[in-house]
């Protein structure tokens, strides 16, 4: 890594981390003319473990960032595949004027370069194996006035000199480790749900499926004669000869803090159709897992020059584990915040605009993250899982509400009976 040169160390915003939601950050606050500093940890490309889906609400944010959708890497998808208590049932995304009635499947280790390059060519200065060891705090005020980082080589090493770079604004992107907010005294909530995703990516015939695949129950022989494993499934085709496979499990299950994830994947695939290609064989790289931070598990999400947007604050859909689509949105709303701030005087105005985007974020997700807490803790109790797929899946206009509810796809205003009812419901139950 070069040198940087004192004014080059100098920004309007720092953005600590370049996945979805520091670079949806970092673009919009860069089209708007802000300088924008972008420091990623990794050198594009680099994978991060994920399901891979983006669906509808994702799929918006996509189209707001002018990404060319039709371009070759995109795997369009139509709906989602429920599999479970003998029955598979095929949801198409709704019709809404909210939101596109399609999904897209791309691997992040295309989706997150295709992202930062896109925050670059608007003129966000990224700096790759930049990796941020903490935020460099003004003694006398107690504001966060930069960040402390040093270069890196493509193993993580360190190969040169801390260097500190300065902004009047801090934006952590930085993940599940949250490093930036953990330095700052902001812990992890533990009344929060928390789930483990677990992937591989097999060569398979049903690499260009045009369904998203979810599985509600996963066996390790035939369903009744066998041990019913915790957690839920999927199988989604990326289109390139591969399809990205895994399972999720929550902290609300028992056997959490005791299975094998890497083992219960095996003995699930173990048993799919031999022809889809599920083996150790056809498999492409290693199983990875990751946490998945859920329903606000880290706040406050502003303090003292500070915003948490994405993982970093807990912003995975309790619902569904998805990410991806509230890291980017929450990097629109940050980025809104920040350019008001900015032009406010420093001080006191420019406090109470940077405070308004923890109230935004509440106000839009509060509610409805508090219902998916206790839907969390709900199918984390295998029995009632198991009673919910018996009996809720034969339910076509069941399944589809649930649908609608657990992407949380609705529109605002003229939507229909299921809209009007998760609308209401997520504005009643208390954000927490």
């Amino acid at each position: 890594m070069s040198r940087t040169t004192a004014d080059e160390r100098q920004a309007d915003v720092i953005v600590v981390g370049a996945g979805p939601a520091g670079a949806a950050t970092a673009y919009h606050l860069a089209t708007a003319g802000v300088d924008v500093l972008l420091l990623e940890k990794s050198a594009f490309p680099r994978d991060k473990i994920c399901g891979d889906g983006l669906t509808p609400r994702a799929v918006k944010q996509l189209v707001n960032l002018g990404l060319d959708l039709d371009a070759p890497g995109w795997q369009r998808n139509k709906g989602l595949r429920i599999v479970g208590a003998g029955h598979r049932l095929e949801l198409p995304w709704p019709e809404l004027s909210s939101y596109p009635p399609y999904g897209m499947v791309r691997t992040r280790m295309d989706l997150d370069e295709v992202l930062a390059r896109h925050a670059e060519k608007a003129g966000a200065r990224l700096m790759e194996r930049t990796a941020v060891s903490g935020p460099v705090v003004d003694e006398r005020t107690g504001r966060v006035t930069g960040v402390s980082a040093r270069p890196v080589d493509d193993r993580g090493r360190r190969t040169g000199d801390e260097v500190t770079y300065s902004a009047p604004v801090v934006i952590a992107c930085d993940g599940v480790s949250a490093r930036i907010a953990v330095s700052l005294g902001l812990e992890r909530r533990e009344n929060r749900p928390m789930g483990v995703a677990v992937r591989a990516y097999y060569t398979t015939p049903r690499h260009d499926d045009p369904w998203m695949e979810s599985w509600l129950e996963l066996w390790d022989g035939t369903p009744g004669e066998s041990n019913l494993l915790p957690g839920y499934g999927w199988i989604f085709g990326v289109g390139d000869g591969t399809a990205n496979v895994g399972l999720g499990i929550l902290n609300t299950s028992k056997a959490f803090q005791h299975v094998d994830y890497k083992d219960v994947l095996r003995r699930w695939l173990a048993n799919t159709p031999a022809e889809w290609g599920f083996r150790d064989e056809n498999m492409v790289g290693r199983i990875g897992s990751a946490a998945l931070p859920m329903g606000f598990n880290r706040k406050p999400h502003y303090t003292r020059g500070v915003l948490l947007v994405g993982d970093s604050g807990g912003m995975v859909n309790p619902f569904n584990g998805e990410g991806i689509d509230y890291a980017l949105e929450s990097g629109e709303m940050a980025a809104r915040t920040v350019l008001q701030a900015l032009a406010r005087p420093e001080g006191p105005q420019r406090e109470r605009v940077l405070e308004g985007y923890a109230a935004a974020l509440e106000a839009e997700y509060g509610g409805y993250f508090t219902l998916g807490r206790v839907f969390a803790k709900m199918i984390g109790n295998p029995t009632f899982m198991k009673q919910a797929t018996k009996y809720g899946l034969p339910r076509e206009a069941l399944m589809k509400f649930m649908l609608k509810l657990m992407a949380n796809l609705t529109d605002p205003r003229d939507g229909d009976m299921a809209d009007r009812v998760i609308n209401a419901l997520s504005k009643a139950a208390p954000a927490a």
